[in-house]
């Protein structure tokens, strides 16, 4: 039968989710803060399949209550971030059955589309990853989803890192012309969040704020000024604690060209090795996009490929 999640069914849903889907395996810890402690969760959007006492199938939808900036609620749109089936009950309909129930429950939240994960903050995955799970994409398309974008994870072996000396050169040229290149202190927190919530993205805006919340040192986060504005930033370590997951990260589109985003990527990783890390990596980006040929040129490569979908409901 179908039913929606109940405070104690934690356990099985996560004994659930690493029997069928071992490549992404989940913790009780993890889930917790992805999904029970998310300002929008809904039990109605949390839909499971349970047979003689057993979860075997669940999907979560997301709607949003809390806006991650301003009073925007995103009021059209959807989320489902995760579904899975026990292998024992595949093919069966189980996951179309849980598709109707979540369809269901979008539209009379008055959505218009869903999207396949890219829901932020709590997302698992950016997309679909044909590669690992061509199944899980080929359903998706039957339900209706169609591919809006992809997007690629990378990674960079950090051991034998330096500082290159072409980048120190053309660091010290921007500090000759007025730039500086540091650690973010307490004196230009708020204009980084506030350069994050207006010209960036409010996600990162919020993983800074966050990240400075629990306690992440702020030798962690580096920012690139002109004079005492505030043009660009990176950090690492800024999500679930994660020391070795870079960014977010962004230069102010206006001084883009000048090397400034560069000079922050390699100094943050200069900063990573320095504290003992052997590994950078991030789930997201756009692979011919600007930051994604910057990131090539820096050593990282493609490790994994997402699709973001959606369908209109």
């Amino acid at each position: 039968m179908l039913r929606n999640y109940r405070s104690g069914d934690e356990a099985a849903i996560v004994n659930l989710w690493n029997e069928a889907c071992p490549q992404d395996p989940m913790s009780l810890e993890v889930f917790a803060k992805r999904v029970l402690v998310d300002p929008n969760f809904n039990p109605e959007g949390f839909i499971i399949y349970e047979r003689d006492d057993r979860v075997l199938g669940f999907l979560l939808a997301i709607v949003r209550k809390l806006p991650l900036s301003g009073s925007n609620l995103e009021p059209e749109n959807g989320w489902i971030t995760a579904f899975f089936v026990a292998p024992s009950v595949r093919r069966q309909g189980v996951a179309t059955h849980m598709m109707e129930e979540a369809n269901a429950f979008l539209l009379s939240e008055g959505r218009k589309r869903v999207y396949f994960s890219s829901y932020a903050p709590n997302y698992f995955v950016p997309g679909m990853d044909e590669a690992t799970y061509p199944a899980g994409k080929a359903w998706l398309l039957k339900q209706g989803f169609r591919v809006l974008y992809p997007a690629v994870a990378m990674d960079k072996n950090l051991v034998g890192y330096a500082y290159p000396d072409d980048v120190r050169q053309l660091e010290t040229q921007r500090m000759e012309e007025g730039y500086a290149f540091e650690p973010l202190t307490y004196s230009y927190l708020t204009d980084v969040i506030r350069m994050n919530d207006e010209v960036f993205n409010p996600d990162w805006a919020r993983a800074i704020r966050e990240a400075v919340a629990h306690d992440v040192p702020m030798e962690q986060v580096l920012i690139a000024r002109k004079g005492e504005e505030v043009v660009g930033f990176c950090m690492y370590g800024a999500y679930d604690g994660v020391g070795e997951r870079f960014g977010p990260f962004g230069v102010h589109p206006d001084l883009r060209g000048l090397g400034i985003g560069k000079i922050l990527l390699y100094k943050c990783l200069h900063v990573m090795r320095a504290n003992g890390l052997h590994n950078a990596w991030f789930l997201w980006t756009g692979e011919t996009s600007a930051a994604g040929r910057l990131y090539i040129r820096a050593g990282f490569s493609v490790t994994r490929r997402f699709e973001i979908m959606v369908k209109d409901l």
